[in-house]
């Protein structure tokens, strides 16, 4: 696939795109804002990692009341990323929605790429209240799980917020994570699509690192096809190869 294959396929060239879920929330952003050839912002309504070099970003760090008298300056950068100091080291503090909004607007983006979820470095993950934390605007809710939570025990160490995955899939902890409770997660307005209403989806499972992974994902997305007409499409991704990040798109 091209860069533009990749984009048109996340639905990732204009707009505000929010990353919620967990197993490669920042991998996919990452790999978004790099293939993008447009003015793009990457920015965080949650804590996120500091921005790598390789994506050439001019950075904005400061303090959010301080951030639009920087904007008209910033605006003439075409890649440009913006957060609020925080003293966890290695991490910038997660931006008002409102906020996001305004630079998106003021620095005069095409898009403004958000990690809008937090997941603790876990593969699963079922928002509690006032999760995801979305811009009005989001335009794009590009909705992310791992392929290697299946086959495993549902356990705190690859699941955040374990009691509301349990609500949402009526798994119990330390029972096996099967396609079908993946694909409950994926299609539940208690679960990925929380927040939904009104935006595109783009239902990610990623870390599909191999033809057995892939087997497993093909079922979970043929199942939640069958179960949502809210998405017609999954896309199966492995990060990790950056070049090729695409493995399989399931279409209903």
């Amino acid at each position: 696939m091209t860069d533009d294959d990749i984009l048109d396929l996340f639905h990732a060239r204009r707009g505000v795109i929010c990353a919620v879920g967990a197993g490669g929330k920042k991998s996919t952003l990452y790999n978004l804002v790099a293939r993008h050839p447009g003015r793009v912002a990457l920015t965080g309504t949650v804590f996120t990692a500091r921005f790598p070099a390789h994506l050439g970003l001019t950075s904005a760090i400061a303090e959010e009341s301080d951030l639009p008298a920087r904007a008209e300056a910033i605006s003439q950068m075409d890649r440009i990323g913006f957060a609020a100091p925080s003293g966890k080291p290695g991490r910038y503090a997660g931006l008002a929605t409102e906020m996001v909004s305004r630079l998106h607007a003021e620095t005069r983006r095409d898009a403004t790429f958000v990690k809008a979820d937090g997941a603790r470095m876990r593969w699963l993950k079922a928002p509690r209240e006032g999760e995801p934390v979305l811009p009005a605007n989001c335009s794009t809710l590009i909705c992310i799980c791992s392929a290697q939570a299946l086959g495993k025990p549902l356990s705190y160490e690859i699941a955040h917020r374990l009691e509301r995955i349990t609500a949402v899939t009526e798994l119990q902890e330390g029972e096996v994570i099967e396609p079908q409770h993946l694909a409950r997660l994926m299609v539940s307005d208690s679960g990925m699509l929380k927040g939904s209403r009104g935006r595109t989806v783009v239902p990610v499972i990623n870390m599909v690192d191999d033809a057995e992974r892939e087997g497993l994902a093909r079922q979970v997305a043929q199942m939640a096809l069958t179960n949502t007409c809210r998405f017609d499409r999954v896309i199966l991704t492995s990060m990790r190869r950056t070049d090729e990040p695409v493995v399989a798109v399931v279409e209903r």
